[in-house]
């Protein structure tokens, strides 16, 4: 059993001590108890404390973030502050919202073997384990990979895949869909399923709900540091789409994004068309002149010009890395591109397109938030900074660190900077990633904003709600083809 007791915490500041009072981000009066063999799903606004909870429970508070705590988390009747990170680490396993900041291996096998390795597991039981668990989600392709090769998705498989090798008791997941297709995420359902019938204690903090559902014990609403709502299994069965909607959550059910159905053109639209593109990374350390050219070979792509595009795929289909080409920023892409009847030259393009990163902390340079979507305007002006602020819900972060923001908070910023540049072109790779009902709904009306604006606005997405709710048009994104 999990239990947190009147449970306050606040982080310290940037650049303060234990005595100072300069704290910021907070939870509040907690009091929650989690049974054995439960799946709880934690959700609510971006920044509400999802995070900081599941922190709490696993020791990483305050066994490594710093703060003010008062109260006491207890498992199984021992506390967790009195215990050291590597016992928490026999019974608790944990997937974070950015897998990378997890990974201690170059290679995905080394990585699946990391943490029994580490508890002292036997070296033939940590193979099998590892050959079970590739086996059950899929992703024998993946092993003897190096983790830098692979796309977000693709990682994002690998640390919910190392979490099954270690076979904890309980089981913390912190926006575990959030880089995932649509077919990855279903397996990432399978492989939860299988937990709850183990009887393994499963507390996820997650906006998309619709994988979920019908598994789910308890849902807890948090808002502002706070429990606002806790439903069992009989009130979250009486919930329709439209009372999720109205409490800030997202459907309970979603469809593929391959079902939904728009068009890749219209006889209207103006494109631009792509004749042909082609890349490949280079391989080997020695030997730079190696080239993979089978990564990207594109021919024939159009894409309607002034609308909303969403471009779907799995993961690992090379959706980025087309991204990277179509804006410029790979120098070794070959391509012929047109718009109006003229060809739309690698130096053009990077003139006027601006990409918006699927890992935002990638392009967040200053040290405030303010001062970030200053500098991404053609020239200063800090009434138009602050309005584009408040049109993403973080003006009153405009003095905070871009780096003490949550992930959910990054990606607007990004965007809002996207809205600041004023080019004619906006990519976005996953722009909803880690992001709750209500704060999707606000960048879904900001594409539209933008689109309004004359720009043509193009989002790697996996997100179908997302989808529905503002793009016009849809490519099923196929690299070599």
């Amino acid at each position: 059993m999990i239990e947190l007791k009147n449970v306050s915490f606040t982080y310290l500041s940037e650049n303060s001590d234990e005595s100072s009072a300069e704290l910021n981000g907070s939870l509040s009066n907690i009091d929650l108890r989690i049974e054995k063999g439960s799946f709880v799903l934690l959700t609510g606004p971006s920044g509400c404390g999802k995070s900081t909870l599941l922190r709490l429970i696993n020791g990483l508070i305050p066994h490594y973030y710093s703060g003010k705590l008062e109260g006491e988390v207890v498992i199984d009747g021992e506390p967790v502050n009195d215990k050291p990170l590597c016992k928490s680490a026999e019974k608790i396993g944990t997937v974070f919202q950015n897998p990378r900041s997890q990974f201690f291996n170059v290679d995905t096998t080394s990585e699946l073997a990391f943490l029994s390795e580490n508890l002292g597991v036997e070296a033939e039981i940590i193979k099998s384990r590892i050959e079970q668990t590739a086996e059950s989600f899929q992703i024998k392709n993946l092993l003897d990979r190096s983790i830098f090769h692979l796309s977000d998705g693709e990682k994002q498989k690998i640390a919910c895949a190392s979490i099954e090798v270690g076979k904890p008791e309980i089981i913390l997941l912190d926006e575990p869909s959030a880089n995932l297709d649509y077919h990855a995420t279903m397996q990432l359902r399978k492989l939860i399923a299988q937990w709850v019938r183990q009887g393994r204690t499963v507390i996820a903090a997650e906006h998309r709900l619709f994988y979920l559902w019908d598994l789910i014990d308890r849902v807890v609403l948090m808002d502002d540091g706070k429990i606002i709502k806790d439903y069992n299994k009989n009130e979250l069965n009486k919930l329709s789409d439209n009372d999720l909607s109205e409490l800030g959550l997202r459907s309970a059910h979603s469809p593929a994004p391959t079902e939904i159905e728009l068009p890749v053109v219209t006889t209207d639209d103006k494109t631009l068309t792509i004749n042909s593109l082609r890349f490949g990374y280079k391989q080997g350390f020695f030997n730079r002149s190696k080239v993979n050219n089978n990564i990207i070979d594109i021919h024939n792509m159009e894409l309607a010009l002034g609308k909303i595009t969403a471009i779907t795929a799995a993961n690992g289909e090379g959706k980025t890395t087309f991204l990277n080409c179509l804006c410029g920023l790979e120098r070794r892409s070959k391509d012929d591109i047109i718009i109006n009847g003229a060809p739309f030259k690698r130096r053009n393009r990077l003139n006027s397109f601006f990409m918006v990163m699927q890992d935002t902390n990638h392009q967040l340079f200053t040290d405030s938030v303010l001062e970030e979507v200053m500098i991404s305007l053609p020239e200063p002006n800090e009434d138009k900074a602050l309005k584009i602020l408040e049109s993403v819900d973080l003006v009153c972060y405009k003095e905070r660190h871009p780096m003490a923001l949550s992930g959910g908070q990054k990606q607007r910023l990004a965007i809002a900077c996207a809205v600041a540049s004023e080019r004619d072109y906006i990519l976005f790779d996953e722009p909803t990633s880690g992001l709750d009902y209500g704060h999707m709904k606000e960048i879904a009306a900001l594409m539209r904003q933008l689109r309004n604006l004359g720009k043509t606005v193009i989002i790697v997405t996996h997100d179908s709600e997302f989808i529905e709710a503002c793009c016009e048009r849809k490519v099923n994104f196929v690299s070599r083809g």
